[in-house]
């Protein structure tokens, strides 16, 4: 696996196509809910886009990053999602730990919070995070808020 984190202004319109079309595939269309994926966090200068390509460079796993005060006071990691490829390889952790160490690398003081969906707080849990509100729907799916404490 090699992973990458550009901006979105690093991004080529190739991988930026392939991101945002595993993004849809998995939120949108398999996930069922119908909400606007594209939204204009990921253009913003500080935003991390975080990828791992397999060795013939198909997109297996991607996680945004977004810095403090955008979506949260804290840093944010969200659109976790592993391809229907790459399921069942264990990537999804080792992106969440890419993720982590960029987040708490670019901006060491700020902390990290996310909105997890709530079937996966024991997978977050595992990585150091810890649940920080009530379960609530978001477009329909169960959420809760986690901060990052530490694994």
């Amino acid at each position: 696996m090699h992973w990458n984190n550009l901006t979105f202004n690093q991004l080529d319109i190739n991988m930026l196509y392939d991101i945002l079309r595993l993004r849809v595939d998995v939120f949108v269309v398999e996930q069922a809910c119908a909400y606007p994926e594209l939204d204009d966090k990921d253009r913003h200068p500080e935003t991390q886009h975080l990828f791992g390509l397999s060795p013939d460079g198909e997109l297996l796993a991607y996680a945004r990053i977004l810095p403090p005060g955008l979506s949260y006071p804290e840093a944010s990691i969200g659109r976790v999602v592993v391809s229907p490829a790459g399921r069942g390889k264990g990537l999804a952790m080792p992106l969440m730990q890419q993720a982590i160490e960029s987040a708490l690398t670019t901006w060491p003081d700020a902390g990290i919070q996310i909105g997890a969906q709530d079937y996966l707080k024991a997978f977050y849990q595992k990585l150091g995070f810890v649940a920080c509100s009530e379960m609530y729907l978001e477009d329909g799916i169960p959420h809760l808020d986690m901060r990052y404490q530490s694994a």
